[in-house]
């Protein structure tokens, strides 16, 4: 049976807290946990398949031109070869497979250097590997004089009309205090610690494929396409994720490779990428150059409010890196200019990574409201509880729920703010500046249709299935959590399946939308086995007390279900509430850092973070959300950037040893503040996404911070100690 809700209105039963398990919300440690620790979870690449064969990908070392010609025979008679296959499928199989001359191919674009244009395929994977590195490729390529690789020296298109309110020039030349701005942040890798990797097998008339994907409700539409095969003819697993940060929404090339050859070959294949390859060909963040200007009156309250961005990605791509997307509502001005534009160039494509947009954009705007502050000289708490919009500022809709004013005052005061006068240069512990810097959060809040099957057994256990992944978010634990505490179980007796599309078809992970959309497919699944045991007690469902197993006093579940298992499928999808609601997270960034006189080297002492986002499901993954988003904000700030060759537009640092991300030794004490509300329009279950929200803004708060400790105001992200030494004052 199928319990269908789709929300046009707030719901204001707030179910959840009616309940009496008492298990949403706790700090409830993950199911897998173990599992992942102990190293017996399998992820993709750890599935043993018997006869399988084993495929690696070969790249393009030209930036754009043509595949002229792919000389499988240079390869296939080395030991263990079985194929070479390309984007034509079939170019030659070994002669012990008995494969027909491979025909003639047509050229083949190459778009950016390290796209993958073949895949060799062996008995074992050195043998493939090795193979690869000698297969012989020969290319038509572009002059690289005619190629465009620099986004700043690039003509670019508007992304769209934008938004335009009032007349920003003037509020700019007649504020009592104005900035005109201009930062650059640098791009990102995902960096996810699971290289891509899939394995597929076909017997003839079904596709079975392990991948390391985030959202199996649409990976299975893209790859159907892509194979041209019915999706009822597909079947997805991906139980466990290594990470993902946006590289693993949709289908990569490993995915599709493994299952070509496996269709061809008629064996199963294996493909992992190389971690050079995952850096090389899977999404990046784009750059972003953004002009900030901010006008604000002799009491520090904003009329002018300019964000204008260009960002980059590949001809023909659609996605831009939605750099504005919190400054649209955050402060309020009536005079407006935001503005996005694309620059087309040839690096691999731009997409989702980690807080797209937010994550670069948030900085930059906090970092220049910094500089407003000491124009104003104002407080930069106060500056921005100032500027709190009552709706949003340009399309006038009213906020679902806004918990920004509680961050910054709940987080100021934890973390000891002082909002007396701030003068760069005030305090040194001998070759060390000292400093505090801090900066808003926000979020925008994303719902997406989701369904999940509930089945409460007549054992008195529970089994919640959807194809939703974990991509280490804590999905098993929250899902067990909404489902223990509707039906009154305790946690231990409700088993989460995931990650397979033979079960309902849930929302994905991503966007930070994955709890509140399955989570509320979950709700509501229950919430419908809830009406029908009360149908068999004979009272309303909202008189029905569920509690460690039992329907009241004396009745016990088992009881109750006299045999009978009792399953229904929830299904949520959002409504017309989306049309009537601005809906976000938000937040507040703390930091003391110290900057280092001489070298110009940047530690983070302590960082704090308080936010706001609906209700909390549960307390010890949604901390470990934020502490996670913290150590982004503290890589975007200080070390992480993908570096290209200006020549020939290659990726420079294409690993772990160049591409620095924060490791252990660099994160400080973190302290995380969760301002718990309810917000009845944001889900059913009143929670909102948490995920992202710990990285929109935390690198500008670590800017203002520098600045605070030595007077070094910096306009790149992120700011290493070349760019600190240079920026430093006489």
């Amino acid at each position: 049976m199928t319990a269908h809700l789709k929300q046009d209105k707030p719901d204001t039963r707030n179910l959840l807290d009616k309940m009496r398990q008492g298990v949403i919300g706790k700090p409830l440690s993950r199911p897998d946990g173990p599992a992942k620790v102990s190293g017996t979870a399998p992820y993709t690449a750890d599935h043993a398949v018997e006869n399988c064969l084993e495929g690696v990908l070969v790249t393009a070392t030209i930036v754009r031109g043509e595949v002229a010609d792919i000389d499988a025979q240079s390869v296939l008679t080395m030991p263990g070869v079985v194929a070479v296959i390309d984007d034509e499928r079939l170019t030659a199989r070994a002669a012990q497979g008995g494969a027909d001359e491979a025909p003639e191919q047509p050229a083949r674009k190459v778009g950016y250097f390290g796209q993958p244009i073949a895949l060799v395929v062996a008995e074992s994977f050195e043998e493939a590997r090795d193979a690869a590195k000698q297969l012989k490729v020969d290319y038509r390529a572009d002059d690289l004089s005619d190629i465009p690789l620099d986004p700043v020296q690039t003509d670019p298109e508007p992304q769209d009309d934008g938004t335009r309110q009032g007349d920003l020039a003037h509020a700019m030349t007649s504020a009592a205090h104005s900035v005109d701005l201009t930062y650059r942040t640098e791009g990102h890798a995902s960096a996810a610690m699971e290289p891509h990797a899939a394995i597929a097998e076909w017997d003839g008339k079904r596709l079975t494929v392990h991948a390391s994907l985030q959202m199996l409700n649409h990976n299975i539409i893209e790859l159907a396409d892509a194979l041209d095969v019915k999706e009822e003819d597909i079947r997805l697993i991906s139980r466990y994720v290594g990470g993902g940060f946006g590289s693993k929404l949709g289908i990569s090339e490993e995915t599709v490779a493994a299952c070509v050859a496996a269709m061809e070959l008629g064996r199963p294949v294996r493909v992992v990428m190389s971690r050079q390859q995952v850096f090389q060909c899977i999404m990046r963040r784009s750059e972003t150059k953004q002009r900030l200007r901010l006008a604000a009156d002799g009491d520090g309250k904003l009329i002018g409010f300019g964000h204008e961005a260009r960002v980059s990605n590949l001809p023909g791509e659609d996605f831009a890196e939605p750099v504005l997307q919190s400054s649209e509502f955050l402060y309020a001005a009536e005079n407006r200019l935001l503005q996005l534009e694309v620059a087309r160039i040839h690096r691999m494509t731009a997409g989702s990574v980690r807080a797209p947009g937010e994550a670069v954009g948030m900085p930059a705007l906090e970092a220049a409201m910094d500089v407003l502050a000491e124009k104003a000289g104002i407080d930069p708490v106060e500056l921005r509880l100032r500027n709190i919009p009552d709706k949003h500022p340009s399309e006038g809709l009213p906020f679902s729920s806004h918990k920004l004013a509680e961050c910054l005052k709940q987080g100021a005061e934890a973390f000891g703010w002082d909002s007396g006068p701030r003068k760069p240069r005030q305090r040194r512990e001998g070759e060390w500046w000292i400093g505090t810097g801090m900066a808003s959060a926000a979020r925008v809040h994303n719902i997406e249709e989701a369904k999940a099957r509930v089945t409460l057994k007549a054992d008195g256990t529970a089994l919640v299935e959807t194809d939703m992944t974990d991509i280490g978010t804590g999905t098993y634990s929250i899902l067990g959590q909404i489902a223990g505490e509707m039906l009154g179980l305790p946690v231990e007796k409700v088993l989460v399946e995931l990650g397979d599309t033979r079960l309902p078809r849930g929302s994905g992970s991503g966007g930070s939308w994955g709890a509140a959309s399955v989570g509320s497919a979950v709700f509501v699944a229950c919430n419908r086995l809830r009406e029908r045991l009360a149908g068999k007690v004979g009272i309303a469902a909202d008189d029905l007390v569920l509690k460690d197993g039992t329907a009241g006093n004396d009745l016990r579940l088992t009881d109750l279900l006299d045999g009978e298992d009792l399953c229904e499928e929830g299904h949520y999808e959002p409504g017309e509430i989306e049309d009537d609601y601005t809906a976000a997270g938000f937040g507040a960034f703390f930091a003391q850092v110290r900057v280092n006189r001489f070298t110009g080297e940047t530690r983070v002492d302590r960082m704090l973070g308080a936010f706001g986002f609906g209700r909390v499901l549960n307390e010890k993954t949604a901390r470990s959300q934020c502490l996670g988003g913290i150590t982004w904000s503290i890589g975007a700030a200080l070390t992480e950037s993908l570096l290209f060759d200006p020549v020939d537009g290659h990726l420079v640092n294409c690993d772990l040893a160049e591409y620095h991300v924060p490791v252990h030794r660099d994160i400080p004490d973190v302290e995380v503040i969760m301002v718990e509300e309810r917000d009845p329009a944001a889900s059913p279950i009143q929670a909102k996404g948490i995920g992202e929200l710990g990285m929109c803004g935390g690198a500008g708060a670590i800017a203002n911070a520098i600045y605070d400790a030595c007077g070094a105001r910096l306009f790149e992200f992120p700011m290493t100690p070349d760019r600190v030494l240079s920026a430093l004052p006489e």
